[in-house]
């Protein structure tokens, strides 16, 4: 069975820093294209940030740049979320999700997701 599974969610203050990981059984992702998600309520699914198979390409939604920093561990089979500078706008629950092994912004193209981890920013 595939899964994904996140954790390092919470409860952070404006100006905090969370982690976020996520790690991937049943199968290998080394060859998938990596990517993070967001969706609060009433809003819809989100791209965030996401990394190539090798983790020599990363790209980022304007409103996370420069404060997240998404990489990849293939012999553990993860990929993480460093989220640094945080601000209320960035509450959400936090998927990952991969697909085949090109970038894409679309959720619509992914086939594997998370069971989603909650990150609240107060402000």
């Amino acid at each position: 069975q595939v899964q994904l599974v996140e954790s390092g969610g919470g409860l952070v203050q404006a100006g905090g820093s969370l982690r976020l990981s996520c790690a991937a059984s049943g199968r290998t992702f080394s060859s998938d294209y990596m990517g993070w998600f967001r969706q609060a309520p009433g809003k819809e699914r989100e791209f965030v940030a996401g990394i190539s198979p090798s983790g020599g390409s990363t790209r980022y939604a304007d409103s996370v740049k420069g404060r997240f920093t998404i990489s990849r561990d293939n012999a553990k089979n993860s990929v993480y979320l460093q989220m640094n500078s945080l601000i209320p706008e960035d509450t959400a629950a936090y998927y990952c999700a991969a697909r085949g092994r090109f970038y894409s912004t679309s959720y619509l193209s992914y086939d594997y997701w998370g069971q989603g981890t909650q990150v609240t920013v107060s402000s």
